[in-house]
C-alpha cells in the first residue's frame, strides 16, 4: 500500500520526471495554458503553485528559490515572467492559481487529456484580427 507516498511517478526515472516537470511548468508560465494527460496536470498543479507562491513574495531570496526549481538562462526568463507579470496579478490570491479543465480522451491512445491554465490571468496576446491590421494601415 501506498500510504503516505506523495506524487506521481509517471513511469518515468526521478530525473527524466524533474525534467518534465520543469518543462511542463515553464510552458504554463510562459503560455498561460497548456494540454497534456490528466495525472501530468494534477502532478504540475503541485510543482506551479509554490514557484507562484515565492513570485509573490518578489525578494531576492525567492528569486533564487526559483532559480533553483527552473536553472539555466531560459529558467531565468521565466523566472523574470513569473516575478514581473503573473504574480503582481495574484497578489490579493491566497492560493489556488490553476486550474485543470477535463478535456476528455486523446484519440490515438485513449490517455485522459486536460488543460492546465491560470486562474484569473489574462491570456497570451493572439494573434491581430484583420479588422485591427487594415484599421492601422489606413491611418
Amino acid at each position: 500500500m501506498r500510504h503516505l507516498k506523495r506524487g506521481r511517478k509517471l513511469n518515468r526515472k526521478a530525473s527524466h520526471r524533474k525534467a518534465l516537470l520543469r518543462n511542463l511548468a515553464s510552458s504554463l508560465i510562459i503560455h498561460k495554458r497548456i494540454q497534456t494527460t490528466d495525472a501530468k496536470a494534477k502532478e504540475l498543479r503541485t510543482f506551479v503553485e509554490p514557484l507562484i507562491t515565492f513570485a509573490k513574495q518578489g525578494s531576492l531570496h525567492a528569486r533564487r528559490q526559483v532559480l533553483k526549481t527552473l536553472p539555466g538562462a531560459y529558467g531565468r526568463q521565466v523566472t523574470d515572467i513569473l516575478f514581473k507579470e503573473i504574480a503582481p496579478q495574484f497578489a490579493d490570491r491566497p492560493g489556488g492559481y490553476t486550474r485543470i479543465i477535463k478535456l476528455g480522451f486523446r484519440t490515438n491512445d485513449r490517455a485522459p487529456v486536460s488543460l492546465v491554465e491560470l486562474v484569473d490571468l489574462a491570456a497570451a496576446p493572439e494573434a491581430k484580427t484583420e479588422s485591427e491590421s487594415e484599421k492601422k494601415t489606413k491611418e
